[in-house]
């Protein structure tokens, strides 16, 4: 079987998008700087200058680039050097998430674990990426941290029913994925990427936000799309084991037995070497990450 699919929505979720005025949009600095990188001709003091004119996020891209993720020798103190030092690429990811939090308020605690799983899985997605070669880092990392961006759209456009389904999740036990058949007509995965594809981000990203629990990943026609969503599932499996971003560790998930860890040829050491080396990176530098 060949999966080849665009984002299938039924009427009732593009209804609902399309007329939720309070419906979330990717920041201005976000898509200034996503248009400025696509010019061979710009310069690190231009894309300093345009992220600069969003203190809040210029002043979180500093404090990231200044991570031991990233493992620069020495403090980034300006947007230009953060520039040069990361690169055109790794800024466009940085500023894209540093402006996007805004998206995940009011910021309680369902905001709050929802973003701290969210970045989590692209910190996890791009140190796949870089260990595996399976997919391009940035890339991933976006997947990652867009991979659930569908619930808090869903939250978004009705909270008291986004609620009911968390309730289902905690007091029986089961999956989101489970709960929220119960709850909706579509899943969170398609509103996810009928979002990203508004928001005009690559396809292939669209794509692996669509699929990222697809239990058929070995059947998709494009390798790329089937390694960046095999990628993309392993990251959000690891924060799941890990207990990032929910209220316990689902300590029993049978990471090295999934489709994706065996798409990308990963035995069960690796994953483990994998998982502790993200659990390091994502502790020690959390409060940068999600404070």
């Amino acid at each position: 079987m060949v999966i080849d699919r665009e984002p299938t929505l039924n009427k009732e979720l593009e209804t609902a998008i399309m007329q939720a005025a309070d419906l979330p949009t990717i920041p201005v600095v976000a898509l200034k700087v996503m248009k400025l990188i696509e010019n061979e001709n710009a310069t690190a003091d231009e894309l300093a200058k345009v992220v600069a004119s969003d203190p809040a996020v210029a002043a979180r891209v500093l404090k990231i680039s200044n991570s031991s993720f990233y493992g620069c020798q020495r403090q980034i103190q300006t947007l230009s050097s953060a520039i040069v030092i990361l690169g055109f690429s790794t800024l466009r990811s940085l500023v894209v998430a540093a402006s996007v939090k805004q998206v995940y308020k009011p910021y309680g605690l369902t905001e709050k674990m929802l973003w701290e799983h969210s970045f989590a899985a692209g910190l996890a997605a791009r140190i796949l990426a870089h260990d595996t070669r399976a997919a391009n880092e940035e890339e991933a990392f976006l997947a990652g941290l867009f991979h659930d961006i569908g619930k808090i759209i869903m939250n978004t456009l009705d909270r008291d029913k986004f609620q009911e389904v968390m309730q289902h999740v905690y007091n029986e036990g089961i999956s989101f994925e489970e709960a929220e058949k119960t709850i909706y007509p579509f899943t969170h995965e398609e509103v996810g990427a009928y979002v990203v594809k508004k928001w005009n981000f690559p396809e292939i990203l669209t794509k692996a936000i669509l699929q990222h629990h697809d239990p058929e990943l070995d059947s998709i026609d494009d390798p790329a799309l089937a390694r960046l969503s095999a990628v993309t599932a392993l990251a959000d499996m690891f924060c799941k084991k890990l207990g990032i971003g929910s209220r316990t560790p689902e300590e029993d998930l049978d990471i090295p037995g999934s489709r994706a860890a065996a798409m990308l040829s990963l035995s069960g050491d690796k994953i483990t070497g994998l998982l502790n080396t993200f659990a390091d990176a994502f502790e020690k530098d959390r409060a940068l990450f999600v404070g």
